[in-house]
C-alpha cells in the first residue's frame, strides 16, 4: 500500500510537502494520489499517501520544513540511464556538411566521424573535459534529472578512458546528481589498432577493465555490436572480462543491423539493451526471459534520419520493461533534454505519455541496477522528486521546447533551477 498511516513519535521529519498532486510510478498508470502528501527523514521517504490520511497528531511533530506545493504535481526525480556525455569538442561541422551533400565516405577522409572526438577528447585535459561537460549536464539538470549514467569510449587508450572516467565522477561530487559510470571501451577501434580488433579486445579484457576497476571507476560495462563496431564474439569476451570481476553488462545492440545482441547481452544477465530499431523476435524473448530492459533513443533515430521502427508492440506484448534516454553525444545525438526524449519516444516510436514517462523514472532506474532505491516514488527510496507546474502528467510528453519544472529535490533537499545553473 502507499498510504501508511502510522505514527512513529520518535521519528522527526526533515519534511513535508502537502498541497499535491503525486505521479508515484507504482501500480498502474502514473500512480497518482491527487491532494497527496509526502514525508521524508534523512534524504528518504518515510510517509507517502493521500493527505486526508496523514496521521493523527502529524502537526505536533518537529517537522524541519513543510512545503505548500501550491496545486503543483510532483514525479519522480528523472533518470538518463544512456549517455556519452563526456567529450570534447563537437562535429557540428559534419551536421552542416552532410547537409550541404557530403557522404560518410567524404566526412571521414576529412578526419571525421567518431576518431575525429576520439582525438579531440585525448587532447583535452581533464579539467577541459570537465569545463566542456558540465554545461551539458546542467542543462540535463535543469529539467529534473537526479541521476545520469555517463559512458566512457572516447578515449580507447587506458590513459583517456581513465580521463573520462574521473571526470564523470567529478560531476557527481561537483553537482547534486547521482551519476553511474560505463566502462565502453569496446565502441570503436582506436587508430593504433587498425586491423586488429582481436589484439585491442585483448588489451580491453587484460588490461584496461582490470585497470579501471581496480581505480574504483567502473559500475557497468557496454559494448558496440553491430557490422561497424564488434562482433557479437569480441563483446562476449568483454562481457565475460567483466563477470570475472562482477560488474553488470549492457549493450549497444541492433541500431544498425540485427547482430544477435540483444539475446547475447540477456544471456548474460544484462541491465539493458539499447538502441534496437532492428530488434527481432529471437532478440525479444531472452530479454523478457531475463529482465534486460530496452532503453529506446529516439534523439538517434531523429538525427539519423533512420526509418526502421524498434518494435514497441512486440516489446509491450512481451513485457519487457522500456525506458528512454537522450543518448547524449556529439555524433547522433547532441541533445541535452529528457523532456524532449519523451516527446520524440511518443511521436516517433508511438509510446503513451505513460509509458515515456515510465521511461525516464521507474524504467529508466531498472536499466540502471537502481529500480530498489530510485525511480518511484514509495516508502524507503530516496527522496528524488521534481515538481512540475503542469495541469497532468502528460504535459511532460506534450509540449516541445518548455520546461514546467518548479523545483528539484535531490535525497529531500531543494536543488532549484537557478543554483544548478550557477555550480562551479
Amino acid at each position: 500500500m502507499l498510504t501508511d498511516t502510522s505514527l512513529d513519535t520518535s521519528l522527526i521529519w526533515d519534511g513535508l510537502w502537502l498541497n499535491l498532486h503525486i505521479a508515484t510510478m507504482e501500480g498502474t498508470g502514473y500512480g497518482e494520489l491527487l491532494d497527496g502528501a509526502i514525508a521524508t527523514c534523512n534524504g528518504k521517504i518515510t510517509w507517502l499517501g493521500l493527505r486526508a490520511d496523514l496521521p493523527t497528531g502529524w502537526e505536533k511533530q518537529s517537522i524541519k520544513q513543510v512545503h505548500d506545493c501550491r496545486g503543483a504535481w510532483m514525479t519522480p526525480g528523472l533518470i538518463d540511464c544512456h549517455t556519452h556525455i563526456v567529450h570534447a569538442g563537437n562535429r557540428s561541422n559534419e551536421f552542416e556538411a552532410r547537409l550541404n551533400g557530403a557522404n560518410y565516405e567524404d566526412i571521414a577522409r576529412a578526419g571525421g566521424g567518431i576518431i575525429s572526438t576520439v582525438l579531440a577528447t585525448r587532447a583535452a585535459s581533464e579539467e577541459e573535459l570537465l569545463l566542456q561537460s558540465l554545461p551539458r549536464v546542467r542543462s540535463l539538470l535543469a529539467e529534473g534529472v537526479t541521476t545520469l549514467e555517463i559512458k566512457s569510449g572516447y578515449g580507447l587508450t587506458l590513459a583517456a578512458e581513465s580521463s573520462m572516467l574521473r571526470v564523470a565522477r567529478r560531476i557527481g561530487e561537483l553537482l547534486p546528481v547521482t551519476v553511474k559510470t560505463t566502462f565502453l571501451g569496446a565502441h570503436a577501434l582506436p587508430p593504433e589498432y587498425a586491423g586488429q580488433p582481436d589484439a585491442y579486445v585483448d588489451a580491453i579484457c587484460n588490461e584496461m577493465l582490470p585497470s579501471l576497476v581496480a581505480q574504483g571507476l567502473v559500475d557497468a560495462v557496454d559494448g558496440f555490436c553491430e557490422n561497424i563496431g564488434f562482433s557479437p564474439a569480441q563483446i562476449e569476451r568483454v562481457f565475460k572480462a567483466a563477470e570475472r570481476l562482477n560488474l553488470p553488462v549492457k549493450l549497444h545492440a541492433e541500431q544498425l543491423s540485427d547482430q544477435g545482441g540483444a539475446a547475447l547481452v540477456s544471456r548474460f544477465n544484462g541491465l539493458s539493451a539499447d538502441h534496437l530499431e532492428y530488434l527481432s523476435g529471437s532478440g525479444i524473448a531472452p530479454m523478457a526471459e531475463h529482465g534486460t530492459v530496452a532503453v529506446l533513443l529516439p534523439g538517434a533515430f531523429y538525427f539519423l534520419r533512420e526509418t526502421r521502427l524498434p518494435p514497441v508492440q512486440a516489446l509491450r506484448e512481451a513485457n519487457v520493461p522500456i525506458a528512454i534516454a537522450t543518448d547524449c553525444n556529439p555524433g547522433t545525438s547532441p541533445m541535452t533534454s529528457p523532456l524532449l526524449a519523451m516527446n520524440l519516444a511518443c511521436t516517433l516510436f508511438r509510446l503513451t505519455p505513460q509509458e515515456a514517462l515510465a521511461g525516464v523514472t521507474i524504467n529508466a532506474a531498472k536499466a540502471l541496477g537502481m529500480a530498489s532505491s530510485i525511480g518511484s516514488l514509495s516508502l524507503g527510496k530516496r527522496a528524488d522528486f521534481v515538481l512540475w507546474d503542469i495541469d497532468r502528467p502528460a504535459d511532460l510528453a506534450y509540449a516541445m521546447g518548455f520546461n514546467p519544472c518548479r523545483a528539484t529535490f535531490f535525497a529531500g533537499t531543494l536543488r532549484d533551477r537557478q543554483s544548478v545553473l550557477s555550480v562551479q
